[in-house]
């Protein structure tokens, strides 16, 4: 495939040592430099209780960086909708394209983001929505967007305001079949999580592409991939900045969402037996290298998905070599 396009997954991860505000601070740079670079969108992911992630609320923060940048499409990397009334998604997102138009997408996901208690917090007296309820929360919220519901359905009077001249663009986010499946069933471009998970990720992809079913939503399937990438002038010097990002991913398969840990910390951490299974797992679906390196390695991952767009998640405990590695990137695909 050709004509790559590049983009920016954005989890507004704390740094060891910094403070949730200074992440927030970190996520306006480099959301300022992706669109001064030409990448093509900016999501940014939601996470809850936690004191390693900061965004828990996408829909405020893309008010904020819509207002700071100019060009680049921005949205949700994503949305829980399970949380939520798909009604107050739609009128929010509703909202935000009517201040950007052309430029908002919206990203919805069925994991919850979070652990169960916290689900219970969010749900608020209501019982969390599980998987089965999820497919009517889509149903609905596409019908919200596009103002046009079955003439039987009981909300068929209710508008999402404002409404604006053009519509979010709708994204189904997942790493399962059943999330593919989904997308292709409503008409939804897909965006799989490959940094979440690479388990029979192209076959997942290619099962969506199959499936699809022309909607108003798009009348092609549309695919991309979430992927977790470090670029740096050399290979010893990614290597060693993706040592953080190692140990914070395996202390999360703990349940320890903590801080980004330093590089040293990081090095001079001693992994047991399991743990360096476990991060040995997730590091084999990173791409960490050179420019060169990161390129070649990229198109790679993006032809067996039968894709042309990566949505790059970079996390290091340096904020200097994360605007680095993004510059570098952008710079060996020759962005405009």
């Amino acid at each position: 495939m050709t004509n790559f396009k590049l983009s920016v997954l954005d989890q507004s991860p704390v740094r060891s040592g910094t403070t949730a505000k200074q992440a927030i601070e970190e996520t306006l740079e480099l959301a300022k430099l992706a669109d001064q670079l030409g990448y093509h969108r900016y999501w940014v992911a939601e996470h809850h209780n936690s004191s390693g992630l900061t965004g828990s609320a996408p829909e405020i923060l893309l008010t904020r960086i819509g207002a700071e940048t100019n060009r680049i499409r921005i949205g949700s990397g994503g949305v829980m909708l399970s949380h939520y009334s798909p009604y107050k998604v739609a009128e929010v997102f509703n909202l935000l394209e009517t201040l950007y138009p052309e430029r908002v997408d919206l990203g919805i996901g069925r994991a919850p983001g979070s652990d169960q208690i916290t689900a219970h917090a969010l749900a608020y007296g209501n019982h969390p929505r599980g998987p089965r309820e999820y497919p009517s929360q889509v149903r609905d919220l596409i019908s919200f967007l596009g103002g046009s519901f079955d003439p039987e359905h009981p909300l068929k009077r209710v508008k999402a305001t404002p409404i604006p001249d053009s519509f979010a663009r709708l994204w189904m986010l997942g790493s399962s079949d059943q999330s593919a499946q989904l997308a292709a069933h409503f008409g939804t471009p897909f965006s799989f999580a490959h940094f979440i998970t690479d388990e029979n990720g192209p076959e997942i992809m290619s099962l969506y592409q199959r499936q699809f079913q022309p909607s108003g939503v798009t009348r092609q399937p549309v695919g991309n991939i979430g992927i977790f990438v470090i670029c740096a002038e050399t290979e010893e010097e990614a290597l060693e900045l993706s040592s953080s990002r190692d140990l914070w991913r395996t202390r999360l398969d703990s349940g320890k969402i903590g801080p980004v840990p330093t590089v040293e910390e990081a090095l001079n951490y001693n992994y047991s037996p399991i743990e360096e299974e476990r991060r040995a797992f997730h590091a084999r679906r990173n791409i960490v290298g050179t420019p060169s390196q990161v390129k070649e390695k990229l198109i790679n991952t993006l032809n067996r998905y039968q894709v042309n767009e990566a949505v790059v998640v970079t996390i290091t405990h340096s904020h200097k070599a994360r605007l680095k590695s993004y510059e570098l990137l952008a710079k060996e695909f020759n962005l405009q």
